[in-house]
């Protein structure tokens, strides 16, 4: 006759059923039902009217990655034109939510959008989980969407730069932004990125690109057959290189370590500043991959070439994280 499980492996069994869900759930979010569409109304203003009709929607929802147990801020920019950007000002953007353990989107609310075309909704803590975050306009029914991701404290992540890491060079992203080409991916960088998602890691995107590229950003992602979020602009300033790149990197990285509580595991950038902010950040250089011209400066780890050579030797030796064991 078997015997009973004893209080101690009771718990232990709990710890390890709790330990396998804390995975990412990269699923959920790809999978969501039909968009939710709110009620169309008249714009507020004639303004806004004649912005509609005269130019395309270039909106934008800032990913938020928090802890478990605390609340959330969802922040959306609403203006148009790529190149105007003219800001919706004073309009209704209604906001749902859907991801982990959710049958169907959710209905948050709506808020008026400042000057500045940015509404804030903050929201009661959430589930571990991956959720996806759509706002709608009213005066005109454009939308956008972002993500939400609410992690356990030491869930393991690995973290990349973009634009000279991910892609070839750092102007790429805006040749792409402008219509002349798609940026180029490094060779296997990709595979490097899917096989870190695979094996349980959260994936963090931390650029110095400015808010207003966020939507080619998604879309180059897309192309590469990649998982567009966490992704993390700089909000500082609003030119075509915005200022404080270092500082931005390092407040952010401070920020997934100290407050919410990521273990990253990987750091993966080409630039001075990326190897700075990492370090600042806390994050070891035994844990920083660096490729370009820079590559194992300051006793980072080197990355020659391109991504083929570090995915045979290190990302595909790398365990699975601690949540699939």
């Amino acid at each position: 006759m078997q015997k009973p499980l004893s209080l101690l492996a009771c718990f232990a069994l709990s710890a390890s059923l709790a330990a396998q869900a804390a995975c990412p759930d990269y699923r959920t979010p790809q999978q969501a039902p039909s968009a939710p569409t709110p009620a169309k109304k008249s714009f507020r203003h004639l303004g806004s009217k004649l912005l509609a009709s005269l130019y395309q929607p270039w909106h934008m929802v800032h990913d938020s990655l928090v802890a478990a147990g605390q609340p959330a801020t969802l922040v959306g920019k609403f203006d148009y034109d790529a190149v105007l950007h003219k800001d919706l000002e004073d309009e209704r953007v209604h906001v749902y939510l859907y991801g982990s353990g959710m049958s169907g989107w959710e209905y948050l609310g709506s808020q008026l959008s400042n000057s500045d075309g940015k509404i804030s909704l903050s929201i009661a803590p959430r589930p571990v989980g991956e959720y996806r975050v759509r706002m709608v306009v009213e005066g005109d029914g454009s939308a956008v969407e972002g993500y939400l991701s609410v992690v356990d404290p030491a869930r393991e992540a690995v973290l990349f730069d973009i634009d000279g890491t991910l892609t070839i060079n750092d102007f790429e992203a805006y040749a792409d932004y402008a219509g002349l080409k798609t940026a180029s991916a490094y060779y296997y960088a990709p595979e490097v990125v899917r096989a870190y998602q695979q094996k349980g890691y959260q994936i963090i995107y931390l650029t110095a690109r400015p808010y207003w590229v966020t939507r080619d950003a998604r879309e180059w992602f897309g192309r590469q057959q990649l998982l567009g979020w966490h992704y993390r602009s700089n909000p500082y300033g609003d030119g075509p290189i915005p200022p404080n790149t270092e500082q931005h990197k390092t407040d952010y990285v401070r920020y997934l370590r100290e407050t919410v509580g990521l273990k990253i595991v990987r750091a993966y950038g080409n630039a001075t500043t990326d190897i700075a902010a990492f370090a600042k950040g806390g994050i070891a250089k035994a844990d920083t991959w660096i490729i370009g011209e820079h590559a194992g400066k300051d006793g980072t780890q080197a990355i020659r070439g391109d991504y083929a050579y570090h995915y045979s030797t290190v990302v595909a030796a790398t365990a699975p994280a601690s949540c699939q064991r």
